[in-house]
């Protein structure tokens, strides 16, 4: 290719890719009453920087073509900093390998736009295979957290084995999202570790965290559901005790694994939470959201857990590289009260749905719970159908 075509080709791909994120976002009308969904994703493979991906010289890259592909870009987590609103993006490249990457926005509806550089995320002596969908929290004691999945393969597993895994949770904290520091990983002593979730707060002293034990990379075995554990310190961050404060249930959407997903939101009634639940489907795992709310002084106590997923796949959301998913692990409170709630779908791409406080307090606290049996399940909107009607 001359230079000349070499030019056209680079314009045509930066018009594209300001077009896109650029592009308008608009609610999805009339929505459910509980959050609304937008028309576009906030984030996909596509708004990744050019320079990222292609060679941008023509004379090492005369075709111009895309030397280090991304995938997809999806499970952020979120906070605002410095009036902006930020997420912290699990970036896939097209070798497997999934990185950490802040955009940024100003109103967290569109326009998003990466930083120059992706972070780079210290190791620790064990070095990571790969690191993903990273919570942030902004603790009481003046850092910024980091908590993210860390996978190393299985030492114990034979030579032939090349997919046996070890997943355990990652600990950094900085200010500024820029400069980080890594942290010896969370110490447990009930297998493998993965959402693991910071509390914004002390409690009783100590550092509170929600964990999910499991037995497996994948599957949780007779381990799972949310715990709840104290540290005396992040430095060097041990839990000695876990205490499962949401469980799975047999025939709900949490039935095979759940997790939480971002850190509490703290509420005049409780403290909101977002979780993710999993269960078995002839097509394969389905994933969904749900919340629940813990007790303001006790948030090892749950107080209020509403029936049934929150936010489901649906429409083009259900394809993707893992079908069928969404998955949350960053939401934002504004000052007006507005809740941003970060989900990707399909391990794929991020949306944005948008509440607020009070429409989400109404609909954990007032959303009746699951009866567990259908003819309970029947009994329960009979009744809501009898007052209707009268």
């Amino acid at each position: 290719m001359d230079k000349i075509s070499f030019e056209i080709r680079l314009q045509q791909l930066t018009r594209q890719h300001e077009e896109l994120i650029s592009r308008p976002n608009r609610k999805i009308e009339p929505g459910n009453g509980i959050f609304d969904r937008y028309q576009h994703p906030v984030l996909t493979a596509a708004h990744a920087h050019l320079f990222w991906r292609y060679d941008l010289n023509h004379e090492s890259n005369p075709y111009l073509m895309e030397r280090i592909g991304v995938n997809a870009a999806f499970n952020a987590g979120a906070m605002m900093l410095n009036g902006k609103i930020l997420v912290i993006a699990r970036v896939e490249g097209n070798d497997r390998k999934s990185f950490f990457a802040v955009a940024e926005s100003e109103n967290g509806i569109d326009n998003f736009k990466f930083w120059d550089y992706p972070i780079t995320m210290p190791e620790t002596a064990s070095p990571d295979a790969n690191v993903y969908d990273m919570r942030v929290v902004q603790h009481e004691d003046g850092w910024i957290y980091g908590l993210f999945c860390t996978e190393r393969k299985d030492p114990n597993a034979p030579a032939s084995d090349t997919s046996s895994a070890v997943a355990q949770c990652g600990l950094a904290r900085t200010k500024d999202l820029k400069s980080w520091e890594r942290l010896p990983d969370l110490k447990t002593y009930t297998g493998q570790q993965r959402n693991v979730v910071l509390h914004p707060e002390f409690v009783e002293g100590k550092y509170a965290l929600y964990t999910r034990p499991q037995q497996g990379f994948i599957d949780v075995g007779s381990g799972g559901g949310i715990g709840w554990g104290l540290s005396d310190s992040m430095e060097n961050a041990d839990v000695k005790n876990e205490v499962i404060i949401d469980d799975r249930i047999y025939h709900t959407i949490k039935e095979v694994k759940n997790g939480l997903g971002p850190a509490s939101i703290k509420t005049e009634k409780g403290w909101l939470q977002l979780a993710h639940g999993v269960r078995n489907t002839a097509a394969g795992l389905r994933y969904v959201l749900y919340t629940f709310m813990t007790d303001l002084n006790k948030p090892w106590e749950v107080t209020h857990a509403p029936g049934g997923h929150f936010i489901a796949p649906d429409g083009d959301e259900r394809v993707g590289d893992v079908s069928n998913v969404v998955f949350s692990n960053g939401w934002v409170e504004k000052e007006d009260g507005t809740v941003l709630i970060y989900y990707a779908s399909s391990d794929t791409r991020l949306h944005v749905a948008t509440s607020s406080i009070e429409r989400l307090t109404d609909y954990v606290i007032n959303t009746p719970e699951d009866e567990l049996t259908s003819a309970n399940s029947v009994k329960q909107r009979c009744e809501l159908i009898k007052r209707n009607l009268q």
